[in-house]
């Protein structure tokens, strides 16, 4: 694998795994259950287990890009495959932040999230077009 694909691709993984992490820290950080009505106990469940989901997996979207393009064992299909659906998750989320930006309160938070999110996109999008315009040796 391509030494500059390593490289972006440690990049971009290491900030989803990154985020990931800090994502389990987040709704006690901002006391996100403070907004919610006390008798809903239901949402509160809800949110709680879609944010358990969503940083479980960005840690392990993180992970499999770095097991798949660092390991020896995975091919070109699996590496392209992977990128790709990654490409798209981060896409969605900076497509979400320019459009219903999150930190308006704050325009370094929200700014900051945006680059943040450009960087990350760019690392993966780079690589998956690297990878994918690889020739192919038998």
């Amino acid at each position: 694998m391509n030494i500059f694909v390593k490289v972006l691709v440690g990049i971009g993984s290491s900030a989803s795994i990154g985020f990931g992490i800090w994502h389990f820290f987040v709704p006690r950080m901002w006391n996100w259950f403070s907004f919610i009505d006390t008798k809903a106990t239901e949402l509160v469940i809800a949110i709680r287990a879609i944010n358990v989901f969503f940083s479980l997996s960005l840690v392990l979207i993180g992970i499999l890009n770095i097991l798949l393009v660092y390991g020896d064992k995975s091919n070109r299909y699996s590496i392209i495959v992977v990128l790709a659906a990654t490409c798209i998750l981060w896409l969605t989320r900076l497509m979400m932040q320019m459009i219903y930006p999150q930190g308006t309160f704050n325009p370094i938070l929200q700014n900051g999230m945006l680059s943040a999110f450009i960087i990350i996109n760019l690392c993966y999008i780079i690589s998956l077009w690297c990878v994918a315009a690889q020739k192919i040796t038998n």
